[in-house]
């Protein structure tokens, strides 16, 4: 996979929050995103993700045009934000049910995504009753399971402990091995430094490396 960004800009009631970003990604490299909140990180994020159009610019996938020739990326795994899952069902049961939007994977590949996060597929909490690291793992979990070619994570080590942060380090080296394009924003700058091929410092909407 290969993303190309061309004068990418988005305005939101008169005020630039992308400011023609001009840059290129590859598959099997991690690419960080270090700036304060509100630099522009997560809008950069939805963009790529197809969640918001560009006021000018363009994202290119594979030499299709997002917002163009397609909607979204056709292989993308995301955790933008706080993700949304249904209260009242397992942590299983809700990867189940987005599992079954696009039917391309089935009980092992959840069991498997679970697994990698330190979730216990046979859990039979309900998402309610997760604590706030269980709920991070578990929108981790959903991101991972369906093996993307593109893999965007907003300060995915927010809320884990240790153990989790040391489950989603491996995650991302694997993925990475794997050949996925990986798109990271994480506060610590250490972590940060220690997982990306590439930094990109973000301020008031601009990108520089």
């Amino acid at each position: 996979m290969k993303i190309t960004v061309k004068d990418l800009t988005k305005e939101i009631k008169g005020v630039r929050v992308l400011d023609g970003i001009n840059l290129e990604m590859e598959d099997g490299y991690i690419y960080g995103l270090q700036g304060k909140n509100g630099s522009g990180k997560t809008m950069f994020m939805r963009a790529v993700c197809g969640f918001v159009l560009p006021t000018k610019g363009s994202i290119t996938i594979d030499g299709k045009v997002l917002g163009k020739d397609m909607s979204f990326p056709e292989s993308a795994g995301m955790m933008i934000e706080n993700p949304a899952f249904l209260p009242n069902l397992t942590g299983f049961d809700n990867l189940k049910l987005l599992a079954s939007v696009k039917g391309i994977i089935g009980k092992d590949e959840i069991e498997e995504a679970l697994h990698c996060v330190g979730l216990e597929p046979l859990d039979k909490r309900k998402y309610r009753k997760y604590s706030l690291g269980m709920k991070q793992r578990l929108g981790i979990a959903c991101a991972i399971m369906e093996s993307p070619k593109l893999l965007v994570l907003d300060e995915p080590f927010n809320a884990l402990d240790s153990e989790g942060e040391r489950l989603l380090r491996e995650i991302l080296i694997k993925r990475k091995e794997a050949g996925t394009l990986i798109i990271l924003s994480c506060h610590d700058k250490d972590e940060l430094e220690a997982l990306s091929d590439q930094i990109f410092l973000v301020e008031n909407g601009v990108f520089s490396s």
